[in-house]
């Protein structure tokens, strides 16, 4: 897109990037016009937005508190730009501790976990938030929980790196031991044929039959942080983890790297033309990052503590932070998970 063609002193915005932000992010914003004879100044919803670098053609501005409408604007003294629309996150819910995706039923309805640390005791382990936002306590006497992923029947399974054990839970909050011994269990995914894979920090995945037998599926270098997992479209399993790569897993188990460069990359999502996104650092920036099929990686999502993500019915996506989550209306369709 070229710059906006305008004659009479306005500043012109040619490029915002990311696509998208939540509260904290930071936008990139290319042009010309912007420094007259002040600093420039910049609203998001027609909400001030703090600029971090300023300058004739290029500002840093970083997304306030508050904003729920993506519609930017530049101003030089008395003149102001045309507005630029961008995608804003809204945060749904807080005061919680994700350290991995959330997960999202068939629904729509979004679980969110507080975490805490390891050994913590907390009053709430994962909270279910309906399509009208209201946050309810889902689970309760639960250690540490970690990871969760849905089966093909629409049972949620929750990890805990306290234990080594895996839930499994009911739609009404009825929670049993599915699995045992997963050593510091972190991500979870089923594949097509509802096996559940597990990833340990040790270094082990394993896979877990739909009769509960136990395999180890690969091994890995041992992660001080957890592993996250997901199924890409042809079969294969995407892990990060250790150091700065997203791992590739074929269905035999041979392990390699699909992209190397991210900065402590955590939950991990497909869109249904096969591009990866990661929570992650790019280039020194927080955010989502999407990663193409041929290896190519851009920032998508600018915003600090983003740990995780889940796709959500109507083409949005759920965004979790390591304190909140967040609801991002994107014209994305996300990979089923299970079987239908």
């Amino acid at each position: 897109m070229g710059i906006r063609k305008d004659s009479n002193g306005r500043p012109q915005i040619a490029q915002v990037s990311p696509v998208a932000a939540i509260a904290g992010g930071e936008f990139q914003i290319h042009g010309k016009g912007f420094a007259k004879a002040e600093r420039p100044k910049v609203t998001i919803g027609e909400v001030a937005a703090p600029v971090i670098i300023g300058s004739d053609s290029f500002m840093i501005v970083r997304v306030p508190e508050g904003v729920s409408e993506g519609e930017l604007v530049v101003q030089n003294g008395e003149q102001a730009s045309q507005a630029w629309t961008c995608d804003i996150g809204i945060q749904i819910a807080e005061s919680l501790h994700p350290v991995a995706n959330p997960a999202v039923d068939t629904f729509g309805n979004v679980y969110t976990t507080f975490s805490g640390s390891r050994g913590q005791k907390v009053a709430v382990a994962v909270y279910k938030i309906d399509l009208n936002y209201n946050v309810k306590p889902f689970i309760n006497d639960l250690m540490n929980a970690t990871a969760m992923a849905f089966d093909a029947q629409g049972l949620l399974y929750i990890s805990s790196r306290f234990d080594g054990v895996v839930y499994q839970v009911t739609p009404n909050g009825s929670m049993s031991v599915f699995v045992e011994g997963m050593g510091i269990a972190s991500g979870l995914a089923f594949d097509e044929e509802n096996n559940l894979y597990v990833g340990d920090r040790s270094g082990t995945i394993f896979k877990i039959a739909p009769n509960r037998q136990i395999f180890v599926f690969a091994t890995l270098e041992m992660s001080v942080s957890a592993y996250h997992l997901a199924f890409g479209p042809q079969g294969d399993l995407f892990v990060t983890g250790p150091n700065d790569r997203v791992f590739k897993i074929d269905p035999s188990g041979t392990v390699s790297t699909l992209y190397k460069g991210l900065g402590r990359p955590q939950g991990l999502a497909f869109d249904v033309d096969g591009n990866l996104y990661v929570a992650a650092s790019l280039a020194g920036t927080r955010g989502i990052v999407k990663i193409t099929p041929d290896g190519k990686a851009k920032l998508e999502v600018s915003g600090h503590g983003l740990v995780g993500l889940a796709f959500a019915p109507g083409r949005s996506v759920i965004l979790a932070t390591t304190s909140a989550v967040h609801h991002l209306a994107w014209n994305i369709q996300g990979q089923r998970l299970v079987p239908e």
